[in-house]
């Protein structure tokens, strides 16, 4: 096993690879919005659905085109979450990728390229979307919560990082009804992302193992602190 170790300020999420299907991957944490809320303005159904959430399971596919409508990629896998501070993201297509947030250090394993990134989980999701999912404390610790008009039947919710040290600029949740189905996310580089959820299962038994990454599974390591 190699270990590269990177000391500079640099992010996970700054090497290319990241930025591939797993985008920003901040983006990490979108994803949990699906299931039942009670009827309440945009803000206070996040944060009553955030207040009950203890793990969660779901298929997502992820749309990201550029600011001028431009398609980018496509891709598709599965998130699992579990509260507080353990999230698992698999990208199955298409470039396989999972994300493993364990509580102490968040792993990129690249298994196209044989590659696993590191770094720890305070830096590398401090302010961003993925706090929101798998951190403790009220929403607007860490975003600014405000109704947004759509225009497109859904009731958006839209929240800012109160951090600039971050690659997101906003993130929008879409309700329809009483069910969270679309998150959308503009980064830094102009890029925006979308999410739709299917198969979510909301407080699943999850095994301990899903949010443990195996070193023996790659043999180059870059560690990024």
């Amino acid at each position: 096993m190699t270990q590269y170790p990177i000391t500079s300020e640099g992010n996970i999420t700054d090497h290319p690879r990241s930025r591939g299907p797993a985008g920003p991957w901040i983006v990490l944490l979108a994803l949990l919005l699906c299931g039942p809320v009670a009827a309440a303005t945009g803000p206070e159904r996040l944060e009553d659905y955030m207040r009950g959430l203890e793990s969660l399971t779901s298929s997502f596919q992820q749309t990201t085109r550029s600011t001028d409508g431009g398609r980018l990629v496509e891709s598709r896998g599965t998130l699992y979450l579990k509260r507080p501070g353990k999230l698992r993201w698999e990208y199955d297509s298409p470039v396989e990728q999972v994300i493993i947030a364990d509580g102490k250090r968040v792993w990129l394993h690249d298994r196209e390229l044989d590659q696993v990134s590191h770094q720890s989980q305070c830096k590398a999701l401090g302010g961003t979307p993925a706090q929101l999912l798998v951190g403790e404390g009220p929403i607007d610790r860490y975003f600014e919560v405000s109704p947004w008009e759509g225009g497109d039947g859904r009731e958006w919710v839209e929240l800012r990082p109160r951090t600039e040290d971050t690659q997101v600029v906003r993130i929008r949740i879409g309700f329809i009804g009483e069910r969270l189905d679309t998150l959308e996310m503009e980064d830094t580089f102009g890029q925006l992302t979308r999410f739709l959820f299917t198969k979510t299962k909301r407080n699943p038994m999850l095994a301990a193992d899903l949010f443990r990454f195996d070193t023996s599974a790659a043999s180059d390591f870059l560690q990024i602190d």
